[in-house]
Order: structure tokens, then C-alpha cells, then sequence
């Protein structure tokens, strides 16, 4: 059970991450930095917020707390980076430290109690947390791409008007045990 939950969710984690980056693609420089109003934030804040809170989760995930003394979540709020080189930097450097903590995970700890702010999660739980967590913020981001690139936004899924063709070509296909981000996944990577 333990591996076939970690395969699905590194999967998942893994589609999540494409989404921001097939966004990124999309975007001039100067869009990572556009905020709609003091009260939002700009797709630069937003991955500074991620990546401050994958560092802070996932750096020694199963032996220290997830709220690490040194993270100061205030900070990640603020709208003072300007370079899109450190903005991505940031963002693979919280990838790669999420990925690596999920490698960890075996069957001999998968059952071990891991904390955040001090409060019990299960393995299953504090993953679920962040599975749930960062694809909330990567579709703020996709919201803000698509909203600046209006009518030359590339679509990440389906693209409108297409629902019935795709579900054709879906149906037309054997029926077939697979994940359903390997497609997306697959053709990210190409």
C-alpha cells in the first residue's frame, strides 16, 4: 500500500509541478510580477511562498518539525524579488527538496508520526497536507497566466471545445489500469 500511495502521489506532485512550469513558459518576465491589487498576490510571491514552505516541510521531513525555526513565512509575501532567474531557482530548489524527503519514505517509517507546528500527522497526513496545499497555489498561478494571456493562453488540459473529442479518443482505447497524469506527464516532458 505504502508504494502504491507514494507512486501516485509523486505522480501527482510531479503534474502539479509541470502545470506552474508550462505557466511559467507562457510568461514574459515582467508577468511574474504583476499583482492585481495590494490585498493579492503576484505569481512571484506565490512561488516564494511555495518554495519557503516545501524547504520548511520537507528538509529533514521525517526527523524535524515541518515549521522550521529558520523559516520566516512573513517574508515570503512580500513582492521584492525581481529577478525571474532567482524566482525559478527558488522553485526547483523546493521541488528537488520535496522529491528527495518523499524518496525517503519506506515501509520500515511510513507508519512513523512526523509534526508540524508541533501537532502529530501521520505520513499519509502531512503528504496529503501538501498535496493539497501546493496545487492550490499553482492554480492561482494558472489563473494569473491565463489571465494575462487572454486569448493567447495555451491550454494545460482540454482545451475549450475539445471535451468530446478527447472523451472519443478515450473511449476508443482498451481499458487500461494507468495513472492519470502520465499523458499529461509524458507529453510535459516532450
Amino acid at each position: 500500500m505504502a508504494n502504491d500511495y507514494l507512486e501516485s502521489v509523486i505522480k501527482q506532485f510531479e503534474y502539479y509541478k509541470m502545470l506552474g512550469e508550462k505557466t511559467f513558459d507562457q510568461l514574459t518576465d515582467a508577468d511574474f510580477f504583476y499583482q492585481y491589487n495590494e490585498e493579492s498576490n503576484s505569481i512571484a510571491v506565490i512561488v516564494k511562498h511555495v518554495s519557503g514552505n516545501m524547504l520548511s516541510r520537507w528538509t529533514d521531513f521525517l526527523t524535524t518539525d515541518g515549521e522550521k525555526e529558520w523559516r520566516n513565512r512573513d517574508t515570503e509575501f512580500e513582492n521584492d524579488v525581481q529577478d525571474r532567474t532567482a524566482l525559478m531557482r527558488s522553485w526547483k530548489q523546493g521541488w528537488d527538496c520535496l522529491f528527495k524527503a518523499l524518496n525517503t519514505i519506506n515501509d520500515s517509517n511510513f507508519e512513523q508520526t512526523v509534526y508540524i507546528r508541533n501537532q502529530g500527522h501521520s505520513i499519509t497526513e502531512a503528504v496529503n497536507r501538501q498535496l493539497a496545499h501546493y496545487p492550490y497555489h499553482i492554480g492561482q498561478i494558472v489563473f494569473i497566466g491565463k489571465m494575462l494571456k487572454d486569448k493567447h493562453w495555451n491550454s494545460l488540459s482540454i482545451p475549450r471545445g475539445a471535451s468530446q473529442k478527447y472523451n472519443g479518443e478515450k473511449f476508443a482505447q482498451p481499458k487500461a489500469n494507468v495513472h492519470f497524469t502520465d499523458e499529461f506527464l509524458k507529453k510535459g516532458k516532450n
